[in-house]
C-alpha cells in the first residue's frame, strides 16, 4: 500500500512541475462548436490553436492566433483573459425538401463552408494539477457554404485542457 501511495504521489508531483511549464495542451471544447483542441505556447502571452468540432452536422477545423493575459482580473495570477483571431474552413450538411417532375422528397445535402474567426474569454489554470478551465465566446463569419455570408456572435463554450 505504501509503495502504491508513493507512487501516485511521485506522478502527481511531477504532472504538478510539468504545469508550470504551458507548453502544450489538448482539451475538450463544449459549445455550439464542440470538439477537440491543441495549442502550443510560443511565448507566455501567445499561442496557436488547432480546434477540430462539429457544427451543422458537419465538421470544420479551425486554426487560432491566442493572446494571453494573465492575472488581469485582480484574482490571482491563475486566471488568464485570452482574445485572438483566425480562420475555419470544413462542410455541413443539411436536409433539403425538392421537387422534380411532380415527386417531392428530402435530400441531403452538403457544402464546404471557410470563414474568419474571433476569440475572446477567460481561464483559470489550476496550479496543482496540469489543467485549465475554461469559458469563451467564438464569434465566426462564415464567407460561402450554406448560407453566403453567415454570422454566428455567439459561439458560447466551455474548455477542459490537459497541460504538458
Amino acid at each position: 500500500m505504501k509503495k502504491i501511495i508513493l507512487l501516485v504521489s511521485v506522478f502527481l508531483l511531477t504532472f504538478g512541475g510539468k504545469a508550470q511549464e504551458n507548453r502544450r495542451a489538448v482539451g475538450i471544447r463544449g459549445g455550439l462548436s464542440s470538439g477537440f483542441e491543441y495549442r502550443v505556447f510560443t511565448s507566455e502571452y501567445s499561442s496557436y490553436k488547432a480546434l477540430l468540432s462539429t457544427r451543422d452536422r458537419g465538421l470544420q477545423l479551425t486554426g487560432l492566433k491566442e493572446f494571453h493575459e494573465p492575472g488581469l482580473f485582480d484574482l490571482g495570477d491563475e486566471f488568464s483573459l485570452i482574445y485572438g483571431f483566425g480562420l475555419h474552413v470544413g462542410y455541413e450538411r443539411w436536409e433539403d425538401y425538392d421537387y422534380h417532375n411532380g415527386y417531392s422528397y428530402w435530400e441531403t445535402r452538403t457544402a464546404p463552408i471557410a470563414g474568419l474567426d474571433g476569440l475572446v474569454g477567460a481561464e483559470y489554470n489550476f496550479l496543482e494539477v496540469p489543467l485549465t478551465l475554461g469559458f469563451e465566446v467564438k464569434p465566426f463569419f462564415d464567407l460561402f457554404g450554406r448560407k453566403i455570408f453567415r454570422v454566428q456572435p455567439f459561439d458560447f463554450a466551455f474548455t477542459l485542457k490537459y497541460n504538458f
